[in-house]
């Protein structure tokens, strides 16, 4: 079949996932530290062929979604007035960790609630039962703790004052697992953990970074794009068909 027809549907289907990226980069406008996902491209294998003419040239069989990417600008900022809100002026990341796995995730959003917990205090009682006591904690709402600037889990005395949160960083972002939501796990290549330089804030929260408008004439673009692949795979079956009569 003609090779015009793989490179069309080929063409179509990536950018069917690109018009997903797009969406859900649109659908998380309002969402409270979401970073945009970047669509990155790629040429796919491609050969030279003689010409007529006794030169070459070289025909490929179109492009693909390489990968995605995360815009780490930050993103506007919201004043709420409320005591435990918190953003990052400048770079930098809170960390939440999740005691059921110990897994902990890096995220720009600030909105913390104070949640009651019991921890041990290594004591236990005449009859050698652990000893518990009742604390206060900031966590994300969803089960995970925040931690604190010594890398603990973060302990409430006083709900309105500025806490010690942590704001951790790393010397490279790129490559930074998307897991859910606005969370990120690092990997190898971004380097080992060290305090950021942003300057936490109280009273506010960053907003999402995507750009409505720059996102709204992406999305454009790639309706027009999948719809031109669509059109070059019906010429090359209405090509096709064509010869096929003529036999």
């Amino acid at each position: 079949m003609n090779q015009s027809f793989y490179t069309g549907a080929i063409g179509a289907r990536q950018q069917m996932l690109n018009l997903n990226i797009q969406g859900n980069n649109m659908a998380n406008v309002n969402t409270i530290g979401y970073k945009a996902q970047l669509s990155r491209f790629a040429a796919l294998f491609h050969r030279n062929i003689d010409t007529i003419s006794g030169g070459n040239d070289s025909i490929g069989v179109g492009a693909a979604l390489l990968m995605t990417s995360t815009d780490h600008a930050q993103g506007n900022i919201l004043f709420t007035g409320r005591y435990q809100d918190y953003y990052i002026d400048g770079n930098g990341y809170f960390a939440l960790v999740d005691l059921n796995t110990n897994q902990v995730t890096f995220t720009r959003n600030g909105a913390f609630t104070v949640s009651e917990y019991e921890r041990a205090t290594g004591e236990v009682d005449e009859n050698g039962n652990p000893i518990t006591e009742t604390v206060y904690t900031l966590t994300d709402g969803e089960g995970r703790f925040v931690l604190g600037r010594n890398g603990q889990i973060m302990t409430v005395t006083d709900p309105q004052a500025m806490q010690n949160i942590g704001v951790f960083d790393f010397a490279n972002y790129d490559g930074m697992e998307h897991v859910k939501g606005t969370e990120f796990l690092p990997v190898d290549k971004n380097g080992n953990l060290y305090y950021a330089t942003g300057e936490l804030k109280q009273g506010g929260l960053e907003g999402s970074n995507v750009d409505l408008a720059e996102t709204m004439t992406k999305l454009i673009e790639v309706q027009r794009a999948y719809s031109m692949a669509l059109k070059v795979v019906q010429t090359s079956d209405e090509i096709e068909n064509t010869v096929n009569n003529l036999r």
